[in-house]
C-alpha cells in the first residue's frame, strides 16, 4: 500500500466552534483531574489514608453508606438518549415533512370552506399517510438500535471487592460489591481479571501488572511498583497513567495483587473527567449538513416556482381562486413528499443488512456517513493487531535464530510458580505450536527466585536428570529472565555458538546493539541468561543471580491480524485513506504499519507524536494531518484535534476506537465506530457498534453505505428534474392555452402515483462503478443535475401539446378533458420512464438493469396510468378515454423522449464526470 497525501476538499464542518469549547472544556476537566492525583501520587500512603478518612482494614458499613448517600453512585456521566417522545418528535424533523404538514393545513382551510357541498379531499390523508409513515419508520428504527445498544450494555454486571466492618473493633471482611457502590475511603483487593473500579492509590501491591490501554491506548500491560503499607509515594507525575503506585478506572489487572484506597469516584475518576465533557449535543455531521443544504435549494426553487404560476394563472385564466388551488397542487407536486420516507426506508434496510453482519446501527443517518467517508481514522491494537502477545522471535546474542534460547525461556516460564504474565504465555505457547519440542520432562523443579519490580527479572532453578559436573558431581541450571539492562549487568559471559567466552567492552556495546535494533523494529525484547551451579542446597536467592552466561534475547509483539492487510487495501480501492491514531510508542505503531502496508514514510518523523501536535496551531495541523498516516502516543484532546482538522479540509471522517481516550474523537467523527466489548462511554459516543472488531465488516458496511446513499440520490435527481420539467411544462401551458392545462386533481394523482413507483428505489441495486468512491451531498450538483436534465420532459410535454392541440383538436373549452387526459397519460409514462434512464450513466436495460421491484413498480404504474382514463374513475377524475390514434403517438413520443434523454446523458457524464 503507497503512501500518499490526502488532498484538501471544500469546506468545514459546521458546528466547529462548538466543538472546540468542548475540546478545551474536556482538557481543562482531564488536567485538573490529572494534577490532584498527581499530587495524590507524591503523598505518603498513610498521609492518603487520613486524607481520605480511612484505615487499611476498610470503612465501617455506615460510613460506607452514608458517603454514597453524599457522593452519589459511582458512574460516569454518559448520555443515556433521548426520552421516547423527544426521538419520536425529532424524527418529524424533517424540512419537508414541515413543508407538507403546511400544506396540509392549507388544503384542510380550503376544503372546511367548501365542505357543504363537495366530499372530504382523499389527497390530505393521503399526504398525512406519508408523512405519518415517514416519521414511524424513522422513530422505530432508531428506538429499536437504542435499546440493542443499551442491551449490550446490561450483558455484565461487575462487582469489586471491599474491605468492610460492621462496626467499631469489628472484624474486616472482604465482601463483593457492585462496583457503583464504591466510595471514596473504601479498600479494594485486586487479583488478575480485575477491573480497577475507581482511581486508587496503592496500599500494598505484589507483582502487579495493569493494562492501561483504555485509557492510554498501549498494548502491553505495564508494571507497578512492588509497595507496602508505609510506602512514601513517589515523585509527582505530570501524567497519572504513568504513576506506578496509581490505579484507575477504566485499566484492568493482568496478573499480580494489590489493596488500595479509594480517592476518587464517578465523574472525579480521571475517566470521568474525559465522560463528562462527551455527554450533550453531538455536532452536525456531513450528512446532516448535505440534506440541509438539498432540502434548502429544494425549497428555495418551490418559493420561486409556486408564486410564478399562481401568478400566470391567476392573470391568463382569471379565476383566481382556481390558481390559487392549482398552485398549492403544484407545491405539492414540487415537493418530494416521499423523500423522507425514501431516506428513513433506505437507511432502514441498510441497518438491517447491517445487522445480518453483526453490526448494530445506533443512529441511522451514519449510514450514509460511512459511505460518505474518505478517511477512516483507526485505533491499532485489535483492529489491525490481534490484541494479543506472541513470541516473534528468539535470537543468541548476535541476533541469530536459537532454538536453545527457546528451551531456556520456556523452561523458565514453565516451572515458575508464580502467576505467569502474557508474555510467559506467550513462550509456552509458542513451544506447544511446535509439538516435537518436549524439554521440560529432563528437568525438575530445585528452587525459584520470584519476580519483582525492583529487579525486573525472575529466575527458576532446575535439575538437569543426567547433567553433571566435571568430577561426576550432580549440578544445578539457574536460568533467569527479564529486562534486557538488568539482566545484561549480572552477565560476566554469554553463549556464542556453543562456546561461553567473557563479555567484553566491545561484545557488550555489540550484544547491547542487537537488543536496541530489535526495539526500534517495535518489539518488546527481554533477555535469557543461565548459571551452572553445584548442587550442594535446595534453596537459592538473589545473591545466586550473579555470574551469568547471556543466553540470547526474546522479542515479543502483538501480531498483525492475518485479514489487515486485505482489508486496507479493499478500503483504498473504495477512496477510503486509513489513518491510524494510537496512544502506543511510535516505534510498535510503525512496526504494526509495516507488516499490514501502511507506508509511513522513510523520513525521520513520518510518524507523527501527540507531543508534536501540542506544538501546532488549527492551519499547521491541518497541513500536517495532509500528509501524516501515523500518530502515536495522542491523547484524547489530541484524537479529536486530528479528526477535527481533516474535516476542516472538506473530509468526511470516520474514527474506529474503544478506549476511554477514544470517546472524544468517536463524537467529533462523522461517522464514530466502536465495539461491543468497548468501555460504556465509548460505545455510547459511537453511531455504530461492531460485534466484530473487523476491518473487513467496516468495509462490507462502506459499500452498504454507498448503496444506500445511490439510492438516495436517485430518488432525489428523478424528483427534482421531473418536478422541474412538469412545472417548466405547466408555465408555458398555462401562458398559451385558454383553459387550465391540468387540474390541481391530476397533478396531485400523477405526482402520487409517480411516488409509489419510488418506493421500490431502497431495493434497488447500485452499479459497481458507483460504489467505488466516497460519495457526499452536493446541493450545487443537484441543481445543475435538474436545470440540464427537467426541461428535456418540458420539450416532449410540449410536442405532446401540440399533438392533442393539431391532431385530436383538443384546441377549444370543448376539447379540455381530452387534452388533459392525455397530457396526464404522457406525463406520467414519461415521469415513471425517467426512473430507468436516471438510475444509471450507462444504457438502461442493456448497460444496467433495475432489481426486480423497481421494474414491477414501474410497470404497475405505467399500467395504471394507462388504464386509468378508461376505468370508472375517470369520469370522477374529469377524464375521458383517449382514442386508440392516440397511443402510437405516445410511443413516438416516450421512445424519442428516451433517447433524447439517453444523448444528454451521454454528454453530461463526459462534461462533468459525475451523474448521480
Amino acid at each position: 500500500m503507497t503512501h500518499s497525501t490526502l488532498t484538501p476538499r471544500k469546506l468545514a464542518p459546521p458546528g466547529r466552534a462548538r466543538r472546540e469549547r468542548k475540546a478545551a472544556e474536556l482538557e481543562a476537566r482531564t488536567r485538573a483531574a490529572g494534577d490532584r492525583l498527581a499530587r495524590i501520587s507524591g503523598r505518603p500512603a498513610t498521609q492518603v489514608l487520613q486524607d481520605t478518612r480511612a484505615t487499611p482494614h476498610g470503612l465501617r458499613r455506615d460510613d460506607a453508606e452514608a458517603r454514597l448517600a453524599r457522593d452519589g453512585a459511582n458512574v460516569v456521566a454518559h448520555d443515556t438518549g433521548p426520552r421516547w417522545y423527544t426521538r419520536l418528535a425529532k424524527a418529524f424533523g424533517n424540512p419537508f415533512i414541515m413543508i407538507l404538514v403546511v400544506l396540509l393545513a392549507v388544503m384542510y382551510v380550503q376544503w372546511l370552506q367548501v365542505a357543504d357541498e363537495e366530499p372530504f379531499d382523499p389527497k390530505i390523508p393521503i399526504i398525512g399517510a406519508m408523512v405519518l409513515v415517514s416519521g414511524l419508520l424513522r422513530f422505530w428504527q432508531e428506538h429499536r438500535s437504542a435499546g440493542a445498544a443499551a442491551a449490550l450494555r446490561a450483558l455484565v454486571t461487575t462487582t469489586t471487592a471491599v474491605r468492610r466492618r460492621d462496626g467499631h473493633g469489628a472484624a474486616p471482611a472482604t465482601v463483593e460489591i457492585p462496583m457503583d457502590r464504591v466510595v471514596v475511603g473504601d479498600v479494594v483487593r485486586l487479583a488478575a481479571g480485575d477491573l480497577v473500579p475507581a482511581d486508587l492509590r496503592l496500599l500494598t501491591a505484589k507483582d502487579l501488572m495493569v493494562s492501561q490501554a483504555a485509557l492510554s491506548g498501549e498494548s502491553l500491560p505495564v508494571a507497578k511498583a512492588d509497595t507496602r503499607a508505609h510506602d512514601y509515594g513517589q515523585s509527582t507525575t505530570a501524567d497519572p497513567v504513568e504513576a506506578d503506585n496509581l490505579c484507575l478506572m477504566g485499566t484492568s489487572v493482568t496478573s499480580g495483587t494489590a489493596t488500595g484506597v479509594v480517592v476518587a469516584t464517578g465523574a472525579d475518576t480521571y475517566f470521568g473527567s474525559m465522560a463528562g465533557s462527551l455527554v450533550g449535543e453531538r455536532p452536525e455531521t456531513g450528512f446532516d449538513a448535505g440534506v440541509k443544504k438539498v432540502s434548502f435549494l429544494l425549497i428555495r426553487f418551490m418559493l420561486v416556482m409556486v408564486p410564478l404560476v399562481f401568478a400566470l394563472n391567476g392573470l391568463t385564466k382569471g379565476d383566481w381562486d382556481e390558481a390559487f388551488m392549482f398552485a398549492v397542487a403544484v407545491a405539492v407536486g414540487l415537493t418530494p413528499e416521499m423523500l423522507p420516507m425514501v431516506v428513513t426506508t433506505n437507511l432502514a434496510r441498510g441497518a438491517v443488512a447491517l445487522s445480518q453482519r453483526k453490526v448494530v446501527v445506533k443512529r441511522l443517518n451514519a449510514i450514509q456517513n460511512l459511505g460518505a467517508m474518505d478517511v477512516l481514522c483507526t485505533d491499532k491494537t485489535g483492529t489491525l493487531t490481534e490484541d494479543r502477545i506472541v513470541l516473534d522471535r528468539y535470537l543468541d546474542a548476535h541476533g541469530r535464530e536459537d532454538a536453545e534460547v527457546l528451551e531456556c525461556a520456556y523452561l523458565n516460564s514453565h516451572f515458575q510458580t508464580g502467576l505467569r504474565n502474557l508474555m510467559d504465555q506467550a513462550v509456552i505457547d509458542r513451544v506447544l505450536e511446535a509439538e516435537e519440542v518436549v524439554v521440560d520432562a529432563r528437568f525438575t523443579m530445585v528452587d525459584e527466585i520470584p519476580f519483582d519490580f525492583a529487579r525486573r527479572r525472575m529466575s527458576v532453578v532446575l535439575r538437569h536428570k543426567g547433567l553433571q559436573g566435571p568430577e561426576g558431581a550432580a549440578e544445578h541450571v539457574l536460568i533467569t529472565k527479564g529486562a534486557v539492562e538488568e539482566v545484561l549487568a549480572l552477565c560476566t559471559h554469554m553463549n556464542d555458538a556453543g562456546r561461553r567466552v567473557e563479555l567484553d567492552a566491545a561484545l557488550r556495546r555489540r550484544v547491547t546493539r542487537t537488543a536496541e535494533d530489535n526495539n526500534r523494529q517495535g518489539l518488546r525484547v527481554l533477555a535469557v541468561a543461565t548459571r551452572t551451579l553445584p548442587a550442594e542446597r535446595e534453596t537459592y536467592g538473589v545473591a545466586d543471580e550473579d555470574g551469568l552466561t547471556l543466553a540470547g534475547f526474546l522479542a515479543f509483539l502483538d501480531p498483525p491480524k492475518a485479514d489487515a492487510a486485505a482489508a486496507l487495501r479493499a478500503l483504498a480501492d473504495q477512496g477510503v485513506a486509513v489513518k491510524v491514531v494510537t496512544g502506543d510508542n511510535e516505534l510498535v505503531a510503525a512496526r504494526v504499519c509495516a507488516d499490514v502496508g501502511i507506508d509511513v514514510g522513510i523520513d525521520e518523523g513520518a510518524v507523527v507524536t501527540g507531543a508534536v501536535i501540542d506544538t501546532l496551531d488549527e492551519p499547521g495541523l491541518r497541513a500536517l494531518v495532509r500528509a501524516t498516516t501515523v500518530f502515536a502516543k495522542t491523547n484524547p484532546v489530541q484524537k479529536a484535534r486530528i479528526v477535527r482538522a481533516l474535516q476542516a479540509e472538506g473530509h468526511t471522517v470516520g474514527f474506529l476506537g474503544d478506549g476511554i481516550n477514544d470517546a472524544a474523537a468517536l463524537r467529533d467523527a462523522d461517522v464514530g465506530i466502536s465495539v461491543d466489548t468497548a468501555v460504556d462511554i465509548a460505545k455510547e459516543s459511537a453511531d455504530i457498534i461492531l460485534l466484530e472488531k473487523d476491518l473487513m465488516v467496516l468495509e462490507q458496511g462502506v459499500e452498504q453505505g454507498r448503496t444506500t446513499f445511490g439510492n438516495t440520490i436517485k430518488y432525489i435527481k428523478m424528483t427534482a428534474s421531473s418536478n422541474f420539467g412538469n412545472v417548466f411544462s405547466v408555465l408555458v401551458a398555462s401562458a398559451f392555452i385558454p383553459f387550465q392545462p391540468m387540474l390541481a386533481i391530476h397533478l396531485l394523482v400523477q405526482n402520487l402515483a409517480y411516488d409509489v413507483s419510488q418506493l421500490a428505489t431502497p431495493w434497488d441495486r447500485m452499479d459497481p462503478e458507483y460504489l467505488r468512491t466516497p460519495r457526499t451531498w452536493d446541493a450545487r450538483g443537484i441543481a445543475r443535475f435538474m436545470l440540464f436534465i427537467g426541461p428535456i420532459s418540458s420539450v416532449f410535454d410540449i410536442t405532446t401539446f401540440l399533438v392533442l392541440w393539431n391532431v385530436f383538436g383538443a384546441d377549444s373549452e370543448a376539447g379540455r378533458t381530452l387534452f388533459q387526459s392525455g397530457w396526464f397519460v404522457e406525463g406520467l409514462l414519461s415521469q415513471t420512464l425517467i426512473v430507468h434512464m436516471i438510475r444509471t450513466r450507462k444504457v438502461p436495460f442493456i448497460g444496467s438493469r433495475a432489481s426486480a421491484p423497481v421494474m414491477v413498480m414501474t410497470a404497475v404504474v405505467m399500467a395504471f396510468g394507462l388504464l386509468l382514463p378508461f376505468s370508472p374513475l375517470a369520469p370522477a377524475l374529469s377524464m375521458e378515454p383517449l382514442p386508440l390514434g392516440y397511443f402510437p403517438w405516445l410511443i413516438a413520443i416516450l421512445l424519442a423522449y428516451c433517447a433524447l434523454t439517453q444523448v444528454v446523458k451521454s454528454w453530461y457524464v463526459r462534461r462533468f464526470d459525475t451523474w448521480l
